[in-house]
């Protein structure tokens, strides 16, 4: 999993990054509210750790305007202010949760991975958009319209996955590679486009209408023509 550490506390940032590396998360730090937020913007998280007092921009702006852009990755707030008043600003600013600092280090590893699942995977264990759901307990894509179903490939699934649970967004091509591949290596974004190529007859073959589109330039996105 994926994390983004926006705390601006040197020797609590190091301790968090080292003991989330050592936990198997891949973490990046920022140090302030506005880098903070340009990383948001540029990549994609599975979660977003974030602390309320930052230069820059405080933990509130960053969450705020992280939503007004349609970021929808789980945030977690944290916060030396143990007040309700100031957990339920962090709430409404759009955080998912929030922890006070001090906290133990098993109740910040739970939190992490309750937002975690809650990122990908709905109560019911499927994902949808459009006219598309997909099964993660089987691996299995149905189109609602036709009730045609397939089963995916393990890479078909996760490029799936990955579109659906950040629906609205542009995935370059790059953040589609280290996601479901785990490589930053050029010469191996090509199979980006190839297992592009397989998803999308999957697609076609349940008779969707929704549709991994190539923005020119940019990367993929899915979209759903439902006129």
């Amino acid at each position: 999993m994926k994390l983004l550490l926006v705390e601006d506390e040197k020797r609590m940032a190091e301790a968090l990054c080292e003991l989330l590396r050592l936990e198997k998360y891949e973490v990046c730090h920022c140090a302030d509210g506005i880098s903070g937020l340009k990383e948001i913007e540029s990549r994609i998280y599975d979660v977003i750790i974030l602390d309320i007092m930052l230069p820059g921009k405080n933990g509130l702006e960053v969450a705020r305007e992280a939503r007004k852009m349609g970021i929808r990755t789980p945030i977690l707030m944290l916060t030396a202010r143990g007040e309700l008043d100031d957990k339920v600003e962090g709430l409404d600013s759009g955080a998912d949760d929030y922890l006070t600092k001090p906290f133990m280090t098993k109740e910040l590893l739970a939190r992490l991975r309750a937002l975690g699942r809650r990122n990908i995977h709905s109560t019911d264990g499927t994902l949808t958009f459009g006219d598309i759901m997909l099964d993660t307990n089987a691996a299995t894509l149905i189109c609602t319209l036709t009730g045609q179903s397939v089963r995916l490939s393990e890479k078909e699934y996760n490029i799936l996955e990955y579109l659906i649970a950040n629906q609205g967004r542009i995935l370059t091509r790059e953040q589609l590679a280290v996601k479901i591949w785990g490589f930053e290596n050029e010469a191996e974004y090509n199979k980006v486009e190839v297992y592009m190529s397989f998803t999308r007859k999957k697609l076609m073959f349940i008779g969707a209408k929704t549709e991994i589109k190539a923005v020119r330039g940019l990367g993929y996105e899915l979209r759903w023509d439902h006129v």
